[in-house]
């Protein structure tokens, strides 16, 4: 009996090592043909020499828009929620590797007491007690469980990728958002500013309309441009509040809680001199976004052998072992650890669903045509990578344009403004002539402000079309610490809560499985 056992457990191990290639098919990273070279390039600010865009932000030397970038990066929500994400894909994986050992391991007792009824005979009643173990072990011959921790391993590299997307966005979204601040601080310090050179003019034709040395029409224009002026004011504060609003809300506060760090009005940010971009083919590297949707494509192939293993036979090896007592013969507790009460099995199985009238055909089929759609989903969006990088150049380079034509325009007007307020005391021009200056001043000055802020944006924006922003964040726990606790707290993570994002091979951890 024992040399039976012997010789089952050893075929079957023996056929569990000697298990053939995981099926279905091997991953191949799509090829993706981009331009070596930029289209909208320019001719100035940016150039093609290897780029450091780590931290990006940093190139507008500010030291509030460092301090805020650093704190969202430790508290904003939505990059926490991305660093459970991965967590959670950890866990997954966990699930996966443990498929390679025995599934099922089961550790069961009774004590049952039966009692027949009459119309079966009658008879007295009986005790029944049984304690035991058993084990089933479906043996990875076809590479199913190979091809599921493959699959949940992309996912988990996945995850990050898509953290640091998240990371990415999340850092162009609140230096656009601080760039908005400056640039409402700035527009209320004109509009106050035009406020008060309206105010004087108003002023001087009410005190000539008094004295009838001026019509009154002259009085009411001027009242009109102030009153128009003055209106403007409301509008930028209320922009101003929603930005501040908006900034609390990324570094996880609640509004009103960092305003006293923007209090001191400062210039809107500065657009370096020069602008380093590197070369289409580094957006297949550093994007995460493209990073992901290769990596999703990766753990859909491993899907597609997944699927396929179900076409062949399973083989599993499958054991009890117990010490059952009891019957209508009158046992107690005590006969359960006599030797007569040993009981035990063990063999291998097959399981082979062959009559499955094409069912796992076409869970292939629709496992294919998903690799296929996410293969073709990694083209697109690396192609789409191009075209934000080349779009988000583009305007960078038109804004600039257009801002060193504004701050001419603006210098033009001022000066414009001067020589009609001059000509008007000097009684060799009239009133309109000063209320077209102050306006177009006005008018211009605000421009030049949303200019200078849209240059900004749009800096931002190719930052982020070239994906820069996310490899310092290397150190930065996944977490907070008050999730941690709290997680420790509710479920025993063993050490997956110590990890860092520096972590690219999942940790071997005992509790994953």
């Amino acid at each position: 009996m024992w040399r039976s056992i012997k010789f089952i457990f050893s075929a079957v191990v023996l056929t569990g090592l000697i298990s053939c290639a995981a099926v279905g098919p091997e991953f191949t990273k799509p090829e993706v043909e981009l331009a070596p070279d930029w289209i909208n390039l320019g001719e100035h600010e940016l150039q093609t020499s290897p780029q450091e865009q780590a931290q990006w932000w940093q190139v507008f030397n500010d030291p509030v828009l460092n301090k805020l970038v650093a704190l969202a990066w430790e508290q904003n929500n939505s990059l926490e929620i991305a660093g459970l994400r991965i967590l959670e894909s950890r866990a997954q994986l966990g699930i996966a590797q443990g498929q390679q050992y025995p599934q099922s391991q089961l550790a069961a007792g009774s004590a049952i007491y039966t009692s027949p009824a009459n119309n079966f005979g009658g008879g007295s009643g009986f005790w029944q007690y049984g304690i035991g173990a058993s084990a089933s072990w479906e043996l990875d011959f076809w590479g199913r469980f190979r091809r599921g921790i493959e699959s949940a391993d992309a996912a988990y590299l996945s995850s990050i990728a898509a953290r640091d997307q998240t990371l990415i966005l999340l850092t162009a979204q609140l230096v656009n958002f601080y760039t908005l601040v400056r640039v409402n601080q700035e527009q209320l310090r004109f509009a106050r500013e035009n406020v008060a050179i309206q105010q004087r003019s108003y002023d001087i034709t009410s005190v000539l309309f008094r004295n009838g040395s001026d019509s009154e029409l002259d009085m009411q224009q001027a009242h009109t441009l102030l009153l128009s002026t003055q209106a403007t004011i409301p509008g930028f504060e209320v922009a101003l509040i929603q930005a501040l609003n908006a900034l609390n809300t990324l570094v996880g506060q609640a509004p009103g809680s960092i305003d006293h760090w923007l209090a001191d009005e400062q210039d809107i940010p500065e657009i370096p001199v020069a602008i380093e971009v590197g070369v289409p083919a580094d957006l297949l590297r550093r994007r995460p976004d493209v990073r992901q949707a290769e990596l999703n494509a990766l753990a859909q192939n491993a899907r597609v052998g997944m699927a396929e293993a179900d076409l062949y036979p399973s083989f599993s090896l499958t054991g009890s072992l117990g010490l059952v007592a009891g019957g209508a013969g009158g046992t107690s507790f005590g006969d359960l650890f006599s030797a007569d009460a040993l009981s035990f099995s063990i063999g291998p199985k097959f399981i082979w669903p062959f009559l499955n009238y094409g069912r796992i055909r076409n869970s292939i089929r629709v496992q294919d045509s998903r690799l296929q759609q996410a293969l073709v989903n990694y083209r697109e969006v690396a192609i789409q990578a191009a075209r934000e990088a080349e779009d988000a150049m583009a305007a960078f380079n038109g804004s600039q344009l257009q801002t060193s034509l504004l701050i001419k325009t603006v210098a033009s007007a001022q000066r414009s403004n001067e020589l009609s307020v001059l000509r008007y005391r000097e009684g060799f021009s009239d009133y309109q002539r000063v209320l077209d200056s102050q306006q177009s001043l006005f008018s211009q000055q605000q421009r030049l402000v949303s200019q200078r802020g849209a240059s900004v944006s749009s800096l931002v924006a190719l930052y982020k079309a070239l994906g820069g922003g996310w490899e310092v964040n290397t150190t930065n726990p996944l977490i907070s610490q008050q999730s941690r606790k709290q997680m420790q707290a509710r479920t025993n993570w063993g050490g997956l809560l110590d990890e860092d994002t520096s972590t690219t091979t999942p940790p071997d951890d005992s509790n994953q499985q």
